[in-house]
This record gives C-alpha cells, sequence and structure tokens, in this order.
C-alpha cells in the first residue's frame, strides 16, 4: 500500500509506527491475549453503531470542551495510560505529556513508564493523572501514590482488570525484553526471570498482587486525598460495587484486549454501566477509539470522555512529540466534524437518540 508521507488519519500511524519499530516492540503495542478477538472487537464494535444526525441547526461553532474532575480540556479525548514509551521514541513519556500539554487535555501516566513521574512532572504544565497498580509489596504503591500527590498528579487511576497478565503470545514468542520501570527504581527488585517466554509477564507475575479485592480500596483511599478512579469495570455489578467504595469514576475498559480474551468489546458495555451509575459518578471508556466518529458515540451511550492508547504511541514511534500532537488533532478534528454533521454545537447536545446500536438496527429493520 503506497502512502503519503504525512498521514491523514489516526490509523496511517500504525503503518508508520510499524516501519519505525522493531517486531518485538511492535508486536508487543498492538497484540493481544489469545486468540486477540477482544482486541478486534474493540474496533469492529464501533462500526456497528450508526449516527442519527440532524439537520438544519445552527453549526456555525463547535464546542468540544468539557471537563474531567472538576478540570477544564479542549476536548473530551485523554491520554490512555500505556507503558514503556521510550521503547517507541527516545524522549518517552515527556514527548507525550508535552503533546498533551499543547493540545490541553490530560494525561494518564502508566505506573509502567521509561520516564519517572518525577521527570513527567516537571517537563510541562499538562494536567496528569497517576495510573496504579497495586503490589505484593503494598507499602510500594502507597509511596508511588504519594510520590504522585506531591509532584502535582490529580488523581489516581487504579486498575483492577490485572491479578495475572493475560496471555499475549507474540510477547511469548519474541521472549520480550522490557527495561525495568523507572518509577519502580529503589523500591522493587525487577529483576525477574521469565521460563523462557515474555520478561513483562514474569515481572507482572512476580510483583502484582492478585488478593487485592474491594475491601481493600479503603486502604488505598487512606493513603491520598486525591480522587481515585478505577479501570477495568465492564459490568453494572462491578460499576455498582465501584460506587460502594466510593471511587470519583469509572473507566469501562479491556485492558485494549490484553488481557481475558472473549471479553465483550467496551463499547458494547458502556451504556449497561452508565445506567448502573446513573449521574453518581463520570463513566469514561478506552479500547478500539480511532475516529472522531467513535468518540461520538461513545459519548452519546453515556461516556464523559474517552481514552486513547495505541493511536498514541504510534504516533509517538512514528514522528514523536510532533505525532502525538498529531493523533490528538486528527480525533479533535474528526469529532468536531461528525457533531457539525450531526447538528450538534456543543458536547452537551450529543444524546443517546443520535445513534443507533446494532440491536436496535434488527428491530427496526423487522418492524
Amino acid at each position: 500500500m503506497i502512502m503519503a508521507e504525512e498521514p491523514v488519519n489516526v490509523n496511517e500511524f500504525k503503518e508508520l509506527a510499524r516501519k519505525a519499530l522493531p517486531k518485538m516492540y511492535y508486536d508487543f503495542y498492538t497484540g493481544g491475549a489469545e486468540d486477540q478477538y477482544t482486541l478486534q472487537n474493540n474496533e469492529e464494535a464501533f462500526r456497528r453503531i450508526t449516527i442519527r444526525p440532524r439537520i438544519l441547526r445552527d453549526v456555525r461553532s463547535i464546542d468540544l470542551s468539557t471537563t474531567v474532575l472538576g478540570y477544564n480540556i479542549s476536548m473530551p479525548v485523554l491520554i490512555a495510560p500505556t507503558s514503556m514509551h521510550k521503547l517507541a521514541n527516545p524522549e518517552g513519556e515527556i514527548a507525550t505529556a508535552r503533546a498533551a500539554s499543547a493540545c490541553n487535555t490530560i494525561m494518564v501516566l502508566s505506573t509502567g513508564s521509561t520516564c519517572s513521574l518525577e521527570e513527567v512532572a516537571s517537563s510541562c504544565s499538562a494536567i496528569r493523572f497517576f495510573q496504579l497498580y497495586v503490589y505484593k509489596r503494598r507499602d510500594i504503591s502507597a509511596k508511588l501514590v504519594q510520590k504522585a500527590e506531591s509532584n502535582g498528579y490529580k488523581a489516581i487511576v487504579l486498575t483492577v482488570d490485572c491479578p495475572r497478565i493475560g496471555r499475549r503470545e507474540a510477547d511469548v514468542k519474541n521472549k520480550l525484553v522490557v527495561p525495568p520501570p523507572k518509577n519502580l527504581e529503589g523500591l522493587l527488585s525487577t529483576e525477574f526471570v521469565s521460563d523462557g517466554g515474555s520478561g513483562l509477564e514474569a515481572l507482572i507475575n512476580g510483583t502484582l498482587d492478585p488478593s487485592f479485592r474491594w475491601e481493600d480500596i479503603a486502604w488505598l483511599k487512606s493513603t491520598t486525598n486525591l480522587p481515585i478512579l478505577i479501570k477495568g469495570v465492564l459490568t453494572h455489578e462491578d460499576a455498582i460495587k465501584s460506587l460502594e467504595v466510593g471511587v470519583a469514576g469509572i473507566i469501562v475498559s479491556n485492558h485494549g484486549g490484553r488481557q481475558l480474551d472473549y471479553s465483550p468489546a467496551t463499547i458494547d458495555v458502556l451504556e449497561e454501566v452508565v445506567h448502573a451509575v446513573g449521574e453518581k459518578v463520570p463513566v469514561f471508556i478506552d479500547g478500539g477509539i480511532r475516529r472522531g466518529t467513535d468518540v461520538f458515540k461513545a459519548m452519546a451511550l453515556g461516556a464523559r470522555a474517552v481514552l486513547v492508547g495505541r493511536p498514541v504511541v504510534f504516533g509517538l514511534a512514528a514522528k514523536g512529540e510532533y505525532g502525538v500532537k498529531r493523533v490528538l488533532k486528527m480525533l479533535k478534528d474528526e469529532l468536531e466534524l461528525a457533531m457539525a454533521l450531526s447538528g450538534c454545537s456543543s458536547t452537551k447536545e450529543i444524546t443517546r437518540s443520535h445513534v443507533r446500536t446494532e440491536h436496535e438496527q434488527r428491530i427496526v429493520s423487522m418492524l
């Protein structure tokens, strides 16, 4: 396929990233668990939703701005936590954070970053959240939270779908070798030897706490004054439990299809979670967002905003900080166009009536 040097949509950055990265790292960023059903379905599920535009509306001016936990951002698109950005570009998470700052949106820094949370905090004025795993040594998780709070991070994003790492077969075949997470230096030994497969699998299974339960969130809350968002909710039952333990927000996520294969596409269960929580806390979503129309569909189904992971890494691998800014701007511009063509002059005007799910389409076709 012949491709223009300057991509015209987010998907084209994936091919540029493939050319720029060693196969081991490209496979790491793109791969999913086992048969990769969930990975593929995350994107395909968005395609099964259609938009119901309204015509003859005043759309001379389009307002894409929104708020997340009280912070004003330019668009309902955040940078999702993804690990080891230096494998994509030497500037790593610093470049990503600067792009977020330039685009006036929020970056969620991964615990597994290759730049320390202090380095990222001092690099720019971006609004930053910190993604947290809970380790077998709880004191290490507490120290990370306290460091994040003291360095100006505004929220903790607790990832809860990883008591063990999913079976990512490409990483096993490639015998993936990864650098130790910068944030764990001096806190935890990261020297875990794999059995000939993925080094990341050995690290995660050797350090994360598989006993962490709902009851333990009270302990986490006691370590910080920051709001806590829970990432990895896919059912109304767990959405209700999230409310009961007092989280500030919910992220509907299946870990980008990298954990439990044959778990549902996130957009397919978003509305279930939204209905479960009502208006009590904001609900966000990640997984499979590649177009501005995807952002529009997610908001119509009740998301406050979306988080984007792989496209950001592809932009970083292809063109560094500029590439990340381009990815974010592409999504913003596409969302603005989708809103204009759907008759919405602000994000607040995007409603459930603007989309039709696959199930609803079947019902209509039978009438």
